[in-house]
């Protein structure tokens, strides 16, 4: 995520390490600021968090993953020897593009 971002490696609360930042806004008017790309390690799953919608977006570079369940907004994983790194590299770059205004998604 370091060699992604361009970014160091800052605590965001008690157990998300988050690389860079962006401000977000939605239509409804709320607002904020998160990282570019961050991740948990947490006791059963390491969690990536990726943009809303990712699961439908990149569904082909899931099924070339390996092992890991989904969520709205987050991927988790059993290890990372179980998962292809080079397909994980990709779809954090595709989130952090999206975050940035390069890429354009619904979520």
């Amino acid at each position: 995520m370091r060699e992604v971002t361009g970014e160091e490696p800052v605590m965001w609360g008690p157990s998300i390490i988050g690389f860079g930042r962006y401000h977000y806004r939605y239509d409804s008017g709320h607002e904020g600021d998160s990282a570019l790309a961050c991740f948990s390690p947490r006791k059963q799953h390491l969690v990536v968090y990726l943009i809303g919608g990712f699961a439908d977006r990149h569904a082909s570079m899931l099924a070339r993953l390996g092992r890991h369940k989904i969520g709205k907004g987050c991927l988790y994983l059993r290890s990372l020897d179980d998962v292809d790194l080079a397909v994980l590299r990709e779809l954090v770059e595709r989130s952090v593009r999206v975050r940035r205004g390069v890429d354009q998604t619904s979520s």
